[in-house]
């Protein structure tokens, strides 16, 4: 973030630190790594992935991945954080379970209804067809 100067041109002064530098208490560099992730209004970003993480393994991770993949990095540093801010003891895990047991029960509904539609779908061919039974009976020899 540039600041116009009243001559009309901009300065390379950063009117704002990101969060990650506040929060560190030092100055925010225009080649900051962390700031195009935790701008300065949103601090809350930051602390949490500061406690989950640490300033030194965040960073690490960044120039761990390719350039390209960065932004889903940062994505997901800051959603298992966010997500262990909300749920210190189960995190991301206890999500996966609760999602997981919510899936265990959609098929279990599934299988009921796929079972009970079956059911109306014999009662209804018995109704058109009232003979078939009777047809299979002579079959049988009964």
């Amino acid at each position: 973030m540039t600041i116009p100067s009243s001559s009309g041109q901009s300065s390379s002064t950063w009117a704002h630190a990101c969060a990650a530098c506040k929060h560190q208490r030092r100055k925010c560099k225009s080649d900051c790594p962390l700031a195009r992730y935790f701008p300065a209004d949103q601090p809350d970003r930051f602390v949490n992935a500061y406690r989950h993480f640490g300033v030194s393994n965040i960073l690490r991770i960044i120039r761990g991945v390719r350039p390209e993949d960065r932004d889903a990095a940062m994505n997901s540093i800051m959603m298992e954080s966010n997500i262990r801010a909300r749920d210190p003891v189960g995190g991301c895990y206890g999500i996966i379970c609760k999602l997981e047991l919510q899936l265990r029960d959609l098929y279990d509904e599934l299988y009921d209804v796929k079972r009970e539609l079956a059911l109306y779908h014999a009662q209804e061919q018995s109704m058109l067809n009232p003979n078939a039974d009777d047809a299979a009976l002579d079959k049988e020899g009964y």
